[in-house]
């Protein structure tokens, strides 16, 4: 799906987003931003659990999908199900498949069909898009 045509379960104004977000939350979920590769703590997470929207709470990826891709960013082979939208990305004079957010349309990051099986593709998401919860924690 396209989410450039979708309205949102969760809109809010960028005033409000500022006020629930970190500075680099707002910058990577609702300004399409990239945090550093490496940089995020997330990466290295591989305790059973969800992979949760920052923005919203929405539960979008599963422990049991989560693999080491070596980017330096989080990366999944799938997303939960109805968890996430996409949309094409034309911007640094190259085509990607942007990931938002299915509820709040937060960008998460992108996908590319070089991930393992069984589906080939590797959700690259920016950790600080992502909230991590452990098994058993709600």
């Amino acid at each position: 799906m396209n989410t450039q045509n979708n309205s949102f379960e969760i809109n809010k104004t960028e005033e409000e987003w500022k006020a629930s977000l970190t500075p680099e939350q707002f910058r990577v979920l609702r300004k399409h931003g990239t945090e550093r590769a490496g940089t995020s703590p997330l990466d290295k997470e591989y305790g059973k659990g969800t992979f949760k929207c920052a923005g919203c709470g929405t539960p979008l990826f599963s422990s049991e999908t989560k693999f080491n891709s070596g980017t330096g960013w989080p990366s999944f082979y799938a997303p939960l199900e109805n968890a996430i939208e996409v949309s094409i990305d034309r911007s640094l004079f190259m085509t990607r498949v942007e990931v938002h957010c299915a509820k709040c349309g937060g960008h998460l990051g992108h996908v590319f069909e070089d991930g393992p099986r069984p589906t080939g593709q590797r959700y690259c998401m920016n950790g600080v898009a992502l909230e991590f919860v452990p098994e058993g924690e709600s």
